[in-house]
């Protein structure tokens, strides 16, 4: 597995953003394990049997990384960051795209909490956690952007910190509050 340090991945980044196409070759094999590791997370979360895999995740993610070109790129954390966000909106298209809304998604009751991290049943519905987040980020960005991180990319506390430019305890509180939230918009939607 290739190896470079993350400013080596930064410069890359940084290239890509400024014209070299040759850029994001070099850079893809650098990051390709921490976007299947964040792919592997989000489809853990999906129901059984669902038609996409973590590869084909990570491809789609990539092909719509590639029009993100005029991204100023901050860093390795900032790339994982809007890597993650693309990968929920792959999922959340799809989920439409099949019509689950039509076929009630509407009102399924949706508990957010420690123990769907690792649930082998998946018992979150996307959708209403996708329109919740949305109201999230209406109210607080950076606590929508912490449970992306956290919840779908599976960043470390220490790794969300580091993507947010913010310090763990900040995405402590920041995640607690955040749950709250997302737990009474959901139920209240269901109500």
């Amino acid at each position: 597995m290739p190896t470079e340090s993350p400013g080596g991945v930064t410069q890359l980044l940084r290239a890509w953003s400024d014209g070299d196409d040759g850029a994001l070759e070099r850079l893809m094999p650098l990051v390709e394990a921490e976007l299947r590791r964040l792919a592997r997370g989000y489809m853990s979360r999906e129901r059984r049997g669902h038609t996409l895999q973590p590869t084909a995740l990570v491809h789609e993610a990539f092909l719509r990384l590639t029009d993100a070109r005029r991204v100023r790129w901050q860093d390795r954390a900032h790339f994982l960051g809007i890597s993650a966000r693309l990968m929920r909106r792959v999922l959340v298209d799809h989920a439409r795209a099949r019509g689950y809304q039509k076929r009630g998604g509407d009102v399924e009751r949706v508990p957010l909490n420690e123990g769907l991290v690792g649930s082998p049943e998946p018992a979150l519905h996307l959708l209403a956690l996708d329109r919740a987040l949305e109201a999230l980020a209406a109210d607080d960005v950076r606590k929508s952007q912490v449970v992306e991180l956290r919840f779908f990319g599976g960043l470390s506390v220490e790794e969300t910190a580091e993507v947010l430019h913010v310090s763990p305890d900040t995405v402590k509180r920041d995640w607690r509050l955040a749950k709250l939230w997302l737990r009474r918009e959901i139920e209240g939607d269901t109500r």
